[in-house]
């Protein structure tokens, strides 16, 4: 019985470990990229695949697809963004489909796979801003981590 309990343990824990972004994408990404260079020079990516993440500072739908603005994170061991100060900067994905800008809201944080496209300078406030531009291949939404999660439990689905 109590090798039972372990099995299922080890088993229930397997897909909390999993990376949001397939394997097949990762596969194409060349870890070697240091996120600060490719903000200050995007240009010099282009063609790349990339896995960022961050907080949607914005999204609308146009005729070539849904354009998500968003304000990078660094990506945890699974690729979900920490909650953090801490940016390079924002980006600017371009999703083929149409996406509910009510979904894929300000504030939702998400983590994307794409192609980098270079640059793009648009209106920021009250200056042009140059945007990390990336074309999706994978786009998900997911929770934030926090650095130091602690939670306590009192009872079934209860916390504080």
């Amino acid at each position: 019985m109590g090798k039972l309990i372990l099995v299922f343990t080890i088993l229930s824990l397997i897909p909390g470990c999993a990376h949001v972004v397939s394997d097949d994408l990762r596969n194409q990404v060349n870890t070697g990229t240091p996120v600060a260079s490719l903000f200050k020079a995007p240009d010099d990516y282009k063609g790349e695949i990339v896995v960022l993440g961050g907080t949607i500072a914005g999204s609308r739908n146009t005729n070539e697809g849904t354009y998500i603005e968003i304000v990078e994170k660094e990506l945890d061991y699974q690729g979900i963004p920490t909650y953090s100060d801490k940016t390079h900067g924002r980006f600017i994905v371009l999703h083929d489909d149409f996406l509910d800008t009510a979904i894929f809201s300000t504030g939702r944080y998400i983590t994307v796979a794409g192609e980098v496209v270079g640059k793009k300078i648009q209106p920021l406030g009250e200056i042009n801003y140059s945007y990390l531009f990336i074309k999706s291949r994978e786009l998900h939404l997911v929770q934030p981590v926090e650095r130091f999660p602690v939670h306590f439990g009192i009872g079934i689905w209860h916390t504080f």
